[in-house]
């Protein structure tokens, strides 16, 4: 597995009113230091700053590639299911690259995918109404953006199959 990229399984919790998740803990994020104010030290807090929903209306609907320089992401499908495809480009020279990777997240078995920076990442529903929860660790600046894309197909040819394509397996 690309190193730093996690996937989680989340424990879901039952009962006869229905059933509830929960998706990342404090102690599961990257750590920052606040300073006090004052200038009376520091203290360390987990580093949080942005939670949104994306809501991709129909399937095999592509949000790809684009990576991060300080952005931790740390994603949830909450209703649908989707695949998302990795590639890290944290190695120079390129050669040496670790194997991209694939997950399919899906609501029928909550799961939690953390993708630390550096590392190219995009999804694809996979049914109608497919719904991420995606949390941050940075605010999103439209000014000056954390992030880095590139064209659709960038990365086709490190893939044994078109990434998009629903493999069986």
């Amino acid at each position: 597995m690309i190193d730093g990229v996690k996937l989680v399984d989340l424990v879901v919790h039952f009962d006869d009113r229905g059933d509830l998740f929960e998706v990342v803990h404090d102690f599961e994020l990257p750590i920052e230091q606040i300073p006090i104010s004052g200038g009376s030290g520091s203290i360390m807090r987990a580093k949080f700053r942005q939670t949104y929903i994306v809501h991709n209306r129909m399937p095999y609907v592509v949000r790809a590639f684009h990576k991060h320089e300080r952005l931790w992401d740390y994603f949830c499908i909450v209703h649908g299911s989707a695949v998302f495809c990795l590639v890290d480009d944290r190695e120079e020279p390129k050669e040496l690259r670790v194997k991209p990777e694939r997950f399919v997240l899906t609501s029928r078995k909550p799961q939690l995918l953390v993708v630390p920076p550096g590392i190219f990442h995009g999804w694809m529903s996979l049914e109608p109404d497919t719904i991420l929860l995606s949390i941050g660790s940075e605010l999103y600046d439209r000014e000056n953006p954390d992030e880095v894309r590139v064209p659709f197909g960038s990365f086709n040819e490190l893939f044994e199959r078109n990434p998009w394509e629903v493999w069986a397996k």
